[in-house]
């Protein structure tokens, strides 16, 4: 399954919630190929890189991107988008295409805990999310954002 998350600018939330999905799913031994992808693209900030590499996923090698950066950009299995003004740019996917949404604060500058905070929503969701699709489900908006604690 190909899942991408995309965010404004791929700079937080969005690579968050890419480190986590790959995480569990290579935790579940699910077959998962997560992107994601901003709306604009600017560049990883070091809080996002520094709270994941807390948790020991290594962030290295992330770089912001958008959507038509990535390979195939209009073949993807699920669509989740992680903060409002993405789910209002995001361009119109095949009927066939699952979308999500979660909306997650924005934690850019903010103090530590905070990115903490949103990390650990993101994990709580994306551990969800891919126990789900292991079962051969994807869960709603509702569920995800439930599992998320937020």
């Amino acid at each position: 399954m190909r899942l991408l998350v995309l965010c404004t600018r791929n700079s937080a939330r969005s690579q968050m919630a890419e480190g986590w999905l790959r995480h569990w799913a290579r935790e579940m031994g699910v077959d998962l190929e997560v992107h994601s992808a901003g709306t604009e693209k600017t560049f990883v900030k070091e809080e996002a890189k520094r709270v994941m590499a807390e948790v020991g996923i290594d962030p290295t090698g992330h770089f912001s991107k958008t959507l038509f950066e990535l390979p195939d950009p209009w073949n993807f299995h699920l669509v989740l988008t992680v903060c409002d003004a993405a789910k209002e740019a995001c361009p119109a996917y095949p009927a066939k295409t699952e979308k999500r949404h979660v909306s997650f604060p924005d934690p850019s500058g903010k103090p530590v805990e905070e990115w903490r905070r949103v990390r650990d929503a993101l994990g709580r969701m994306s551990r969800y999310l891919v126990e789900n699709l292991k079962r051969g489900r994807i869960p709603t908006d509702e569920e995800l954002r439930e599992a998320s604690g937020l």
